[in-house]
């Protein structure tokens, strides 16, 4: 479904994407989650999702094969003011 570079946009309480893309409902639980609190100013390297910097690393908890057919999918979040 996500192929490297996609690309979607929080803005608010709206998901943008672009016409004919997909989002999928599995990531959507993670994603919504740490994004609202990176929003609200958290730092990512404090809540443990990045090493350093002002880019938060996430999982799809979607675990893929052997078990599905999807998983895998590593996002990268960053606050755009």
């Amino acid at each position: 479904m996500f192929k490297e570079g996609d690309e979607f946009t929080i803005e608010g309480a709206s998901l943008k994407i672009e016409t004919g893309k997909a989002v999928c409902i599995h990531s959507l639980p993670t994603l919504l989650h740490f994004s609202m609190a990176l929003r609200e100013g958290a730092d990512p390297v404090e809540l443990g999702l990045a090493k350093e910097g002002n880019k938060a690393y996430l999982r799809c908890p979607d675990p893929g094969e052997p078990y599905t057919n999807g998983g895998g999918v590593i996002f990268e979040i960053e606050r755009v003011d």
